[in-house]
């Protein structure tokens, strides 16, 4: 199995088939908006009208087609986005065929595949390790096992975990459906709305509704026909009712807003792998970021070479000499270390360059650290032969081998390899200055270092320079201002962090805790210290996950950036978990926002657009909500009272379109930086009962009291009518708020719009308008001003109360 499947097996090989995560199928989404139940009640109405009724009054049903086509065309245009940004995102497999190491995408992978692992690598497919040089393998996403598990030729591997140290080689045992992890959760595997707050809410509204349109429509439907022997007359009074009561458009503009989202994000370069996400977004108040990757670009420069001062003093020269930098070009080294003169070179007995050089080349997939010092040392030397070595990890924070005659060497973080001493003061040092320092060792039992048993002998310090990103400090600037609390969790020196968290100016930058230093089992306590400090360093990837575990503990919403192995489940836990594009496969695997760009400016953009979608869905729920609570209050005592309705299917299509339905679209997709607040439910119903409820009481007392001894069926409609679009409008007006030039522009030409169809014959013999008398349009008038006071007054108060 060393060369791997042929070019023949691979064909006749069973393929690697499971379904995107990130969107659901054409079916899917014609089912999702053609066949509802409010669809199908709406669709019989529709019948009814053309069959008994007048065509005019039937116009409701053209409104229903165009939601569902403007619905499917919306949805359709996100997922081409999404597919295509889902390829992008896609991380080729390395296999090995023929003899020869390709990568291909993952569907491409095939029963048999002998498949290479690396750091950061996620494992797709079941199979069994067939090559292990020192591979670790994390199942805690499976398990919850936080601890990594070694694994050695013949173990079992599963779909879902992923490689965090070492490399090796599997072959597939399982795969597509057939796999761990899809069999485990096969919702999580392909497009799926998570649960969400807004989401739960609409489906109460429907849930809820649909029970109260059942009973209250039976019962207006036979006290129509209680009202009046004309069958035309009863029928088109009962469907104005039921249909003005069914809230057609919310399920359609919530799907508009989040499909609206999806594409506008996706045009950033932005992968939204579950569409809740964008509702996470708009409520995020604390985002975690880890420093590698996210404040600083990918890859490090190698610095300097220190000699450590226990080092030289090995050597006799004096022992206040203090040690100097070795920064020779990439790949040559100079004659000496800048010793005393007479002093011998350090790396004639002691060989630095040739164990940095040896310890950077160990890996196949070497880390950004190894690749700095490759970039110094292109070579590994000769006569460095590995007899047993251990990679690096994020939790263990160092590497090292045993090179057999040349010694066992270590290297990794000051603070984790000594225990005090010159070179431990002399790190700290530099890293009070933001520098990456690493230590080279010098261990009589690498097996005892993993143990912390050993000796270790300091050599040298290591310096790296990091790469900050430009657009760090203006996008951390945007966070503070919009009230996001910003912490940093890493894994590097505290001190180094809290250097570089304060050069960019983030409140609290200078309050940095060791994460060694922190209770492991009081998670009360933890949470306070989340809540005081801002930097954290030495963090190993288990205490991420506690901290964002924490943190929702006490409340906040929670956003965990990241884009290396250790960050993978911080990420799966948080509120939000963001990807950077350059980030591991697992890392990108696991979270819900990918930005495939790698730019950590496009953040300010991602929140926004939540916080846009989730405001702009409420002021919509708002919007048709009222609408029906004020159909279901007029239902409900015209039913009761056994009288007519007070108007027809017409009507109710012009004002709903005028206050509602082309508001609706516009207000459903405009920009807003108010950051969204739990009770989503609560406030909608508190806005939408009230209002309702006075729109209704004014509409039947303006449709009373144009009763007069000369007056008409159309004129007492027409009244109704113009004290309903009133009553509403001003309802609008309010949801607008703050009226912006162009929302006072919307508003003011639905008012404008319904003023012209006044005015207009051929408009008024559309909709069967008779304003009748000036007194009588007055007293509509009136009566619409009035009740659009009380409105006000109630909303305000009902907004106020608490439960």
């Amino acid at each position: 199995m060393t060369d791997g499947l042929t070019s023949e097996q691979v064909a006749k090989a069973q393929a690697n088939h499971v379904p995107r995560r990130s969107s659901r199928s054409l079916s899917a989404i014609l089912r999702a908006n053609v066949f509802t139940l409010f669809n199908l009640v709406i669709g019989v109405l529709w019948v009814l009208i053309l069959a008994i009724g007048e065509w005019q009054d039937s116009a409701f049903g053209l409104v229903i087609v165009a939601n569902m086509l403007v619905g499917i065309i919306q949805e359709l245009r996100a997922k081409r986005m999404l597919d295509r940004l889902a390829v992008i995102n896609e991380a080729p497999v390395r296999v090995r065929r023929d003899g020869a190491e390709r990568e291909i995408r993952p569907r491409d992978v095939v029963l048999g595949d002998l498949i290479l692992l690396g750091p950061g690598d996620r494992l797709l497919v079941d199979g069994e390790v067939v090559r292990s040089d020192g591979l670790e393998v994390d199942e805690s996403l499976l398990t919850g096992e936080p601890d990594p598990v070694h694994k050695q030729p013949g173990d079992q591997v599963l779909s879902g975990s992923f490689a965090v140290a070492g490399t090796g080689a599997f072959v597939s045992t399982r795969v597509g459906t057939d796999a761990y992890a899809v069999k485990l959760a096969e919702e999580a595997s392909k497009f799926h709305l998570a649960h969400s707050e807004l989401r739960s809410g609409v489906a109460s509204f429907i849930k809820y509704l649909t029970w109260l349109v059942i009973p209250i429509g039976a019962l207006l439907t036979f006290s129509q026909f209680q009202a009046t022997a004309d069958l035309r007359t009863a029928v088109t009074g009962a469907v104005a009712g039921i249909v003005t009561m069914i809230p057609e458009g919310l399920v359609l503009m919530t799907s508009i807003a989040f499909a609206v989202g999806v594409v506008r994000l996706g045009r950033r370069q932005c992968l939204v792998q579950e569409l809740p996400a964008i509702e996470g977004l708009a409520r995020v108040d604390v985002l975690c970021l880890d420093k590698t990757g996210t404040l600083t670009a990918g890859g490090m420069d190698l610095d300097q070479i220190l000699p450590t001062a226990e080092h030289l003093t090995s050597y006799n020269g004096p022992a206040d000499e203090p040690p100097t930098s070795h920064n020779g070009p990439a790949g040559e080294r100079p004659a000496t270390h800048n010793l005393p003169t007479g002093e011998p070179p350090a790396s004639n007995d002691e060989p630095i360059d040739a164990a940095l050089a040896a310890l950077a080349h160990l890996d196949d997939r070497p880390n950004a650290t190894a690749e700095a010092i490759r970039a110094r040392y292109p070579a590994a030397p000769d006569g460095w032969t590995v007899r047993a070595s251990v990679p690096f990890s994020s939790a263990r924070k160092w590497t090292g081998a045993d090179f057999g005659e040349r010694g066992a060497w270590v290297l990794g973080a000051p603070d984790v390899l000594l225990r005090g001493g010159d070179s431990y003061d002399r790190a700290a040092e530099l890293a009070v200055t933001g520098t990456r320092v690493l230590v080279l060792c010098r261990t009589d039992s690498l097996s005892g270092t993993e143990h912390g048993e050993a000796r270790l002998e300091p050599v040298a310090l290591v310096t790296l320079k990091q790469r900050l990103r430009p657009d760090a400090r203006e996008t951390l600037e945007y966070f503070a201002k919009q009230g996001v609390t910003v912490k940093i969790i890493s894994g590097d020196n505290p001190l180094a962090v809290s250097a570089i968290a304060t050069s960019l100016g983030i409140p609290g930058g200078d309050r940095s805790l060791d994460a060694r230093t922190l209770p492991q089992d009081d998670p009360a306590k933890l949470g306070e210290l989340l809540d005081t400090h801002t930097v954290f360093g030495r963090v190993t990837p288990q205490q991420k996950r506690e901290f964002v575990t924490a943190l929702q503990a006490r409340g906040h919403t929670v956003a965990m950036t990241g884009d290396g192995v250790n960050d993978v489940l911080a990420l799966k836990d948080a509120d939000l978990g963001i990807a950077m594009g350059a980030g591991s496969p697992a890392t990108k695997a696991v979270a819900q926002v990918v930005l495939l760009d790698d730019k950590f400016a496009t953040l300010p953009h991602v929140v926004g657009e939540g916080r846009r979608v989730l405001a702009n869905i409420e002021r919509v729920s708002n919007l048709f909500l009222t609408k029906t609570f004020y159909a279901i209050a007029l239902s409900l005592i015209v039913g009761l009272a056994g009288v007519a309705f007070p108007f027809a299917p017409r009507h109710s299509t012009l004002t709903n379109a005028l206050v509602i339905g082309i508001p609706a679209f516009f207000l459903a997709l405009a920009p807003t930086l108010e950051r969204s607040k739990p009770g989503f439910v609560r406030r909608v119903l508190r806005f939408a009962v009230p209002a309702g409820v006075l729109c209704a009481l004014a509409v039947l007392v303006s449709y009373w009291a144009a009763h007069t001894g000369t007056s008409t069926l159309l004129e007492h409609q027409t009244a109704a009518v113009i004290t309903l679009f009133l009553v509403t409008w001003w309802v609008l007006v309010l949801i607008a708020r703050p009226l912006t030039w162009w929302r006072a522009a919307l508003v003011g030409s639905m008012a404008v719009l319904f003023g012209i169809g006044l005015t207009l014959p051929f408009v008024r013999e559309f909709f069967a308008l008779e304003p009748g008398s000036v007194t009588g349009g007055l007293i509509a008038v009136g009566i619409s001003i009035l009740a659009a006071i009380l409105i006000s007054i109630a909303v305000k108060v009902a907004g106020t109360l608490r439960t």
